[in-house]
């Protein structure tokens, strides 16, 4: 996966880099709320060497009172200062968990060491750091004062700033841990988005989609909530969806200009992606643009075009192949009189016989005498067998391929099944596409390629 995928991927999946950065300044804000507000008091401390009487003696107590520096940063912290200051100001606390209270750094190249008392009561914390500084100069003086010898420490400790009374908590610091926790989860976010792009299998992409069926993208169909309740679209209508199916009817026509398709099969890998509803308004399209056409209710298992044209489907496709009815009988116009459809029929006990029999091959060579174009909606080619018997026997197969619905393997074994049985793939449709989804088309403008009013026009006011 390239920076391109992974670009690709945060642009899908935006929404969850934002429900992270929510979620982690929730757990930001929440982890705040629930600590103890802690108020830190400081002091600086000096340290310098006693008995300098020359400018050679003031150098070298420098050098001296440095190198003492860093090791009294870390006397400052330990459990014997903090056993001197719990006596001093009669604390009920364990010296150790004072200690941890304190802390001591050096200030680089100085005879400075910065002290900070942190205490959940900022008048403790003040009252600590300040007898902090004063019995760490005491403990100095015993420490430095050489055993049994009367004199004075070599060293000397002074306060040069009093711990003031912290008037705001130095923790929780509640911006700090927002905008980590933000930032946190918003990465932990954008990892689920990559590994979600990286661990999906369907089909969203339509070069993708070609190399695995071995076809050409001829449409991509956007989801209509309209189209889902109503199954047709309107006629004359200018939605997206619209321009897409009529967008499809174009580049079907022009697939092979010198022997161009005029039996279709429509079909799809599994069930539920769109396929009798792209069957159907493909062929209103058709007809829409003066092609005479009829549509084919070849899914006898399962008949949905005359159900979705409002049409009666008591006889049709099984009365014609078992001789009980002609072809005359059974075909009803629709519309205009370009379009007509051919209901399945009664159900049969042996579909895949019937389609893939001579009297169905006789059918399709008596109705492309008669039509621009023919279209079969065939059942799903993995379920059953019915559709491999049929797809010999039309120009090509239009694949109706689900938008993040049908996998890679299941589009990939439909492949198999058409080349095992000799049908040709003439294209595949991407369906029931999301209108803000990235799907690269291999055709056309795009689908912001609106209409523009003529400014020579006349005012219809």
């Amino acid at each position: 996966m390239n920076l391109a995928d992974v670009l690709r991927a945060l642009r899908a999946s935006w929404w969850l880099l934002l429900l992270g950065a929510l979620v982690g300044a929730v757990v930001g804000v929440s982890f705040s709320l629930v600590q103890t507000p802690m108020y830190t008091a400081q002091t600086q401390l000096f340290v310098s060497a006693t008995g300098s009487t020359s400018t050679a003696d003031a150098f070298q107590g420098n050098q001296f009172s440095q190198q003492r520096v860093t090791s009294y940063a870390q006397l400052l912290t330990g459990e014997r200062l903090a056993t001197r200051v719990v006596d001093e100001l009669g604390l009920d606390v364990d010296p150790a968990d004072l200690a941890g209270q304190i802390r001591a750094t050096a200030v680089t190249d100085t005879v400075l060491i910065d002290v900070a008392v942190t205490d959940a009561s900022p008048a403790m914390a003040q009252q600590i750091a300040g007898a902090v500084g004063a019995e760490f100069g005491s403990l100095v003086d015993e420490i430095e004062t050489p055993v049994g010898v009367d004199g004075v420490s070599p060293v000397k400790v002074t306060v040069v700033e009093e711990p003031d009374l912290p008037t705001s908590p130095s923790s929780p610091a509640t911006l700090r841990n927002t905008l980590v926790g933000l930032l946190l989860f918003a990465a932990v976010g954008g990892l689920v988005a990559v590994l979600r792009m990286r661990l999906d299998t369907t089909v969203h992409e339509a070069e993708v989609a070609s190399d695995i069926a071995g076809a050409p993208i001829i449409g991509v169909i956007l989801r209509d909530d309209d189209l889902a309740n109503e199954h047709t679209i309107e006629r004359n209508s200018v939605s997206r969806t619209a321009e897409g199916y009529r967008q499809l009817r174009t580049n079907l026509q022009f697939l092979n200009v010198d022997e161009p398709p005029k039996v279709i099969m429509v079909s799809s890998a599994v069930p539920s992606e769109g396929k009798t509803t792209l069957a159907v308004n493909l062929a209103l399209a058709l007809a829409e643009a003066g092609r005479s056409v009829t549509v084919v209710e070849a899914d006898l298992r399962r008949p949905r075009v005359t159900r979705y044209l409002g049409m009666v489907g008591g006889v049709g496709l099984t009365n014609i192949l078992t001789g009980s009815a002609g072809l005359e009988d059974v075909i009803q116009p629709y519309g205009e009189g370009n379009l007509s459809v051919i209901a399945a029929g009664p159900t049969p006990p042996n579909p895949s016989e019937l389609l893939s029999s001579s009297q169905m091959f006789a059918l399709i060579d008596e109705l492309r005498a008669k039509n621009d174009f023919v279209l079969l909606d065939a059942p799903p080619l993995l379920p059953v067998a019915d559709a491999s018997g049929l797809a010999v026997l039309v120009d090509g197969v239009v694949l109706s391929i689900r938008y993040r619905a049908t996998t890679r393997a299941q589009l990939a074994q439909t492949r198999a099944t058409l080349d095992r049985v000799g049908g040709k793939a003439l294209g595949v449709v991407l369906n029931i596409v999301p209108p803000k989804a990235e799907v690269t088309s291999a055709y056309g403008y795009g689908y912001n390629y609106g209409y523009e009013p003529d400014p020579a026009a006349p005012s219809s006011s």
